[in-house]
């Protein structure tokens, strides 16, 4: 998978606030018998916030389904389908393959759930973090333990609690209850 570069949401939502801005300003500053024809639009409304949560859009995509297993496993559905808001940084089936042989199917078992779950909360962040708001330093997951962000040549790498860097490959998957970025590898935290 090739690491895509992050985008900004901020202009297109600037350009969409101005233009809202602007047409608001001259409907109602105008007295002219012409401007009451409702105008085309030549700028498209700003995305609805989707309304499906991150669990549902993980469950949706064959590229998260070791993702879900773990969720599941670690009995995390419903911590991550309520309100949030979440930004969740989600390997996919490739990260989790670029683990040691054996080391998914271990996690998984029912013995390792607290384990699992340590993991997977170390992807977590509370709050939506968009693309535009990703800043260089220490982030402080759900789990309690920090991994650090870095920008290396346009591409934003985390370097997590054991030192492993994974590159965020693509941003701002927006769910009703968060945000999710695209990772190419499993974040470890720290060894206890």
């Amino acid at each position: 998978m090739r690491p895509i570069k992050l985008r900004s949401a901020v202009p297109v939502a600037m350009i969409t606030v101005a233009a809202l801005a602007l047409g608001a300003c001259s409907s109602s500053t105008s007295n002219d018998k012409a401007d009451t024809k409702p105008a085309k639009s030549t700028t498209t409304a700003p995305p609805a916030v989707p309304d499906q949560t991150i669990v549902e859009i993980a469950s949706s995509n064959p590229d998260f389904s070791t993702l879900v297993a773990a969720v599941k496993a670690a009995g995390l559905v419903e911590t991550l389908s309520g309100e949030g808001p979440f930004t969740v940084f989600a390997p996919t089936n490739e990260a989790f393959a670029k683990l040691p042989a054996g080391t998914v199917d271990t996690l998984l078992l029912p013995e390792n759930q607290q384990k699992l779950s340590d993991i997977l909360t170390y992807h977590v962040v509370s709050g939506t973090v968009l693309a535009a708001d990703v800043q260089p330093g220490a982030v402080t997951t759900v789990n309690g333990a920090d991994f650090t962000i870095s920008v290396e040549g346009g591409d934003v790498i985390i370097t997590d609690g054991e030192g492993n860097q994974s590159k965020i490959v693509q941003t701002d998957i927006e769910a009703s209850n968060g945000v999710i970025h695209v990772i190419d590898t499993v974040l470890l935290p720290p060894a206890a």
